[in-house]
């Protein structure tokens, strides 16, 4: 609601793509941390666009954590991805934070297929030069979050990051034009929040 407000006075905001990757062996300290992580997040509730965890082949080990948010500048970006607690303790080994464009203009609980069934994976298209899969794909159903990953001042394009369901993780690689990235990133994914 907040976001539809703010679109109807106009208030300018940037979306940013976050992605805490985790380190080796840091499951412990992340469910040590998990009411502190819940709390952070609640703060930016009404600014989250997409959440959930990357997860390991046994399809319950986290790896990541996806956070997609509509914020005021880069610097409330910065302060949201390394102030998270998380990130402060020492269970993430990197961030990727870039601006996004939110290309389906809705969030991942507007998702018509709800939060179950099927198979859910991040895909992260790396690349730069002339920008690749600007625009989703015409079939759209299993689409949860698009859009492409862009430099600090929007000004140059540096891949497309995908939430999608899939059957399996060669769909949704296919998601993306091949041949248009240095590399292509396939993570098992599941919606996050509360429950």
């Amino acid at each position: 609601m907040e976001r539809l407000l703010r679109s109807m006075v106009g208030t300018l905001t940037m979306e940013f793509f976050c992605y805490h990757r985790d380190r080796p062996d840091s499951a412990a300290l992340r469910d040590e941390l998990g009411e502190a992580h819940w709390s952070y997040m609640d703060q930016y509730a009404d600014e989250l666009i997409a959440r959930g965890p990357t997860l390991g082949p046994d399809g319950d080990t986290a790896t990541g954590s996806v956070h997609i948010a509509d914020l005021p500048d880069v610097a409330s970006a910065r302060a949201f991805a390394f102030e998270e607690p998380n990130y402060q303790a020492g269970v993430y080994r990197d961030v990727m934070l870039r601006r996004w464009r939110n290309e389906l203009g809705r969030t991942m609980w507007d998702f018509p297929g709800g939060r179950e069934g099927g198979n859910r994976y991040l895909v992260l298209g790396l690349g730069s030069g002339k920008g690749a899969d600007l625009v989703p794909p015409p079939n759209r159903d299993d689409l949860i979050a698009y859009g492409p990953l862009l430099s600090d001042d929007g000004s140059a394009w540096l891949g497309t990051a995908v939430l999608v369901r899939a059957p399996d993780p060669e769909t949704a690689r296919a998601v993306l034009t091949q041949d248009q990235y240095a590399d292509i990133e396939v993570h098992d994914w599941t919606f996050g929040g509360r429950r």
